[in-house]
């Protein structure tokens, strides 16, 4: 504890141990739709109060909110917002093959469950972080056979740098890939996605590279 107390206050940690607060996230909830800003900055007090020490981050483009690892996130849609647990299955009860499932859909404040009931569930989630407590993997079944998609196929055969570092990744990279390129749901998207990937595999980049430490 005493270290926390000396460490030195910088520009983004709030003066009132709120913990640190990451201007991204202040961007990302002014961009979001207008039923989702109050959610959203709802969310975030919230989630400050009961965790005074934790940290904000985005994670896969969402806001995250960190303290002794993942704890929880939000999300924000066109149409409706999430909030989540990283690990949900054994803050709310539940098994760990539906992780998914433990997040909230949220179209208006009053979808949020109680301040009281909120709060316990984080200082829940913050006790199992604290802890070092895992969330049980999931039993896996047989891997299902990578099928490369033509247009990633084709692209690879035009770049030969490219092409090898695919072949030398493991399968979850190439996986990672072929389901990031394949879920897009527009042509312009997946168009984009493919220049990208490219790109980032021939230098040697798996697709989710910029989490990986």
């Amino acid at each position: 504890m005493a270290g926390r107390a000396e460490r030195e206050l910088n520009v983004d940690d709030q003066p009132n141990g709120m913990g640190k607060k990451d201007p991204r996230v202040d961007a990302y909830i002014a961009k979001a739709a207008d039923f989702a800003k109050p959610i959203l900055t709802e969310i975030r007090e919230r989630v400050h109060a009961a965790c005074p020490e934790c940290e904000e981050t985005l994670k896969w483009s969402s806001p995250t909110f960190m303290y002794h690892g993942l704890l929880c996130g939000m999300t924000a849609f066109k149409e409706h917002a999430t909030f989540g647990f990283w690990k949900g299955p054994l803050v709310l009860g539940g098994p760990a093959d539906q992780a998914e499932s433990f997040h909230i859909r949220l179209t208006k404040l009053s979808d949020l469950p109680s301040k009281k009931a909120m709060a316990a569930d984080i200082r829940k989630a913050m006790a199992l972080n604290e802890a070092g407590v895992t969330l049980p993997r999931a039993p896996r079944g047989p891997a299902k056979p990578i099928v490369v998609p033509d247009d990633l196929a084709a692209a690879l055969l035009k770049n030969k740098k490219a092409k090898a570092e695919f072949e030398k990744f493991p399968p979850s990279h190439k996986r990672e890939y072929v389901e990031w390129i394949t879920g897009a749901k527009r042509e312009e998207t997946r168009t984009r996605r493919l220049q990208t990937a490219i790109q980032q595999i021939s230098e040697g980049k798996s697709q989710n590279w910029k989490y990986m430490k």
